[in-house]
């Protein structure tokens, strides 16, 4: 018999338990399953906002959104279209009823475990789908997992249940692919966002520039010092990648937009003997603002459009 065995609702930054089911069965398959629960707790914040982990005879379906994720274990046939409508649910209820600054800052396990309530009577009519019909639009569902399926995740990618090891995700088959914050868009391009990728690449232009006329002098007499060029073109790529970490969420992306300041600001101390103090000001100044803009211009958290 297809079932919804048991529910959980985890935060995404530390897999921290909100609520979770109570009533859940007691066998060894079960138990072992759960363990995959808290092991992929730990890892939500690396995964899509939609998955499913296909374990024996059981199945792990989970979305995020708003920085909370919702999971859940099915038996293996439990139709893939109701399992996330059921999370959906789940999902719309969780938002509506608690503030998200709450979630956001709370330090104690299952703090919200009277959610657990609405979990039940919510599985119970999921495990009935016959009283689902006038409910929930399955069509819209249908349609939405199949433009964008969930990502599979393998027993191989996740590992022991007991540890997980890093999961080297492969390109994800819906609408994008994976990076090591995949399922986050940035929020929307400002005006001063705009304006620091315009004069990163001027400087990167103004730095190219003079890394060829430092390459032609020394081609030409050798009056320039070749690390005076591997200086320049440094500060080429590394505005360029100002650039790229502005415009894509990436992995570790804070860290290294201050690493890239702190190498732009390492190139211009070189060439000291060969620009003024306003040149190096501008160049700095420049560098310092797009870091700021990349800081700024955070992931935004965004509930998956099941239309439902």
């Amino acid at each position: 018999m297809s079932l919804i065995l048991s529910a959980s609702v985890v935060r995404v930054r530390d897999g921290l338990p909100l609520s979770a089911s109570t009533d859940y069965e007691q066998s060894a398959g079960v138990q072992e399953c759960r363990k995959y629960f808290k092991t992929l707790a730990k890892k939500l914040a690396q995964l899509p906002d939609r998955c499913t982990l296909k374990a024996g005879k059981y199945n792990i379906n989970f979305i995020s959104s708003l920085g909370v994720s919702y999971m859940m274990l099915s038996t293996e046939n439990y139709p893939s279209v109701l399992s996330f409508c059921f999370l959906d649910e789940l999902q719309k209820e969780f938002i509506t009823t608690y503030n998200m600054m709450k979630t956001n800052t709370t330090v104690r396990p299952y703090c919200f475990i009277e959610f657990d309530n609405f979990i039940q009577r919510t599985k119970q009519r999921y495990n009935n789908p016959r009283s689902l019909s006038t409910k929930i639009n399955l069509a819209d569902m249908q349609t939405e997992i199949r433009l964008r399926p969930p990502y599979q995740i393998s027993l191989s990618e996740l590992g022991s249940p007991n540890g997980l090891p890093h999961i080297s995700l492969k390109e994800y088959k819906g609408t994008w692919k994976i990076s090591a914050a995949p399922h986050q868009r940035l929020e929307p391009v400002t005006l001063s966002g705009i304006v620091s990728s315009v004069l990163s690449l001027l400087c990167g232009a103004l730095n190219l520039i003079r890394g060829f006329h430092a390459t032609e002098s020394l081609l030409q007499n050798g009056g320039e010092d070749f690390s005076y060029v591997i200086a320049f073109f440094l500060g080429t790529a590394a505005c360029l990648y100002q650039c790229y970490l502005f415009v894509y969420c990436t992995g570790w992306r804070n860290i290294k937009s201050f690493l890239t300041f702190g190498l732009i600001c390492l190139c211009n101390m070189y060439l000291y003997e060969l620009r003024n103090l306003w040149q190096i000001f501008f160049h700095v100044t420049v560098g310092a603002f797009s870091t700021l803009q990349i800081r700024l211009r955070q992931p935004q958290g965004k509930s998956p459009d099941y239309n439902v």
